[in-house]
């Protein structure tokens, strides 16, 4: 299979991730209300907080493993096969069985330990090949952000259907994804190096990763909060149905996923720090905007702005981390990276919905916002100091 192909692969392989993830957020309150919880924000903020607690507990694993192994494939299709399973049992147990919510939230952990597998080392195949560090970051930015867009407005159409069908789709893509990673070639680099010990100490040997882990801080900790307190907030300030909620979000995603691709390429031509900086300027501003519009459209204009914003930090934040590991250390530095979005987006699930509780929703959008501005003055002036070349562009 040629390299094209196979990004084309991998691409396909986390976009059905993220698709299956993205099914549940537009009615997550219907959903919780629906598998036993009593409370609705509370609820939803532990739903969404125990799968991504266990993507942060699990992708260091899964990414040592795998460098210590030599092998991906394996660790992807089993990762989708069980997350399959456990997104199929959190909405057929609580049918047949008297289970807590309590319960249902150790099975959801169980599932998002599982589907960061997959995820976490798909992405680090498209790092494994070749073809531009930019150019393969930009399909797995642009399979990101499709998944996500096209995962928010079908779940709400699920959701109109029945509070428990998004958890029965998910399971059945988790499935397709395993069939797919089968037809990849694993090409993980097997020379010996990749013993345990390496993997487990690669970001204490490159401290400079800890730049575009910041950043991927700050992007996901905005994501997780406009997955809760975004959709509860367009549904409590502007009424909407989960079906309109779930086109809200796509505001955000489609901007994010069309311009993803060409963004990565730009970051290939003129390096990593003019696309990350330009948009760590204005993300947080444009976070903040959103809670601001008094009306629905205004905030609709909000949400594409700050995803064309999102689609320009994006793929330079992850080609950056390529830049910055060694071959044998990819699935430690690409699982560090998501370890450290998945933290920011359990940040943005778990501050923005306490701050929501306690203060309002207004003062949540200022929050994420400002985290964004705040962490982003932190981190520029270091990754100013960076002095990475001009990746060339090579061809397929």
């Amino acid at each position: 299979m040629s390299v094209r192909r196979e990004r084309t692969v991998l691409a396909a392989v986390v976009f059905a991730v993220l698709l299956a993830q993205v099914l549940l957020y537009p009615g997550v309150d219907t959903l919780v209300r629906a598998l036993g919880a009593e409370t609705q924000l509370d609820a939803s903020m532990w739903f969404l907080a125990a799968e991504f607690a266990a993507f942060v507990v699990c992708a260091g694993l899964w990414g040592a493993v795998s460098d210590a192994v030599g092998r991906r494939v394996p660790f992807i299709v089993g990762g989708a096969v069980v997350g399959a399973v456990f997104y199929a049992a959190l909405a057929w147990l609580p049918t047949v069985t008297g289970i807590s919510f309590e319960g249902i939230l150790v099975l959801r952990a169980l599932q998002g330990g599982a589907t960061i597998a997959a995820f976490s080392l798909s992405m680090t195949m498209l790092m494994d090949l070749e073809g531009g560090h930019g150019k393969n970051m930009g399909a797995a930015g642009i399979a990101i952000g499709l998944g996500t867009a096209t995962g928010a407005p079908l779940g709400g159409q699920l959701y109109g259907v029945s509070p428990t069908l998004p958890l029965y789709i998910a399971s059945v893509v988790l499935l397709a994804v395993a069939v797919l990673a089968v037809l990849v070639t694993d090409r993980a680099p097997s020379d010996g190096e990749s013993k345990a010990a390496a993997a487990v100490t690669t970001l204490r040997e490159t401290p400079a990763l800890g730049i575009p882990y910041a950043f991927g801080f700050i992007d996901r900790l905005t994501a997780g909060f406009f997955a809760l307190v975004g959709t509860l907030y367009f549904r409590e300030a502007f009424e909407l149905t989960p079906g309109e909620t779930g086109i809200m979000l796509a505001l955000f995603f489609a901007p994010f996923a069309l311009l993803q691709y060409p963004f990565g390429v730009l970051s290939d031509s003129v390096g990593r720090t003019v696309p990350i900086v330009a948009g760590s300027s204005l993300y947080g501003l444009a976070v903040i905007g959103v809670g601001l519009a008094p009306t629905v459209v205004l905030a609709g204009a909000g949400m594409v702005l700050v995803g064309v914003i999102g689609a320009l930090m994006s793929p330079a934040t992850m080609a950056l981390v390529t830049d910055l590991a060694g071959e044998s250390g990819r699935g430690t530095a690409m699982a560090g990276f998501n370890a450290f979005g998945s933290v920011g987006f359990l940040a943005g699930i778990l501050v923005g919905g306490s701050v929501a509780g306690e203060f309002g929703y207004f003062a949540a959008f200022v929050v994420a916002g400002g985290a964004e501005l705040a962490l982003a003055l932190v981190t520029l002036p270091r990754l100013l100091e960076l002095d990475l070349p001009v990746e060339e562009r090579p061809t397929d």
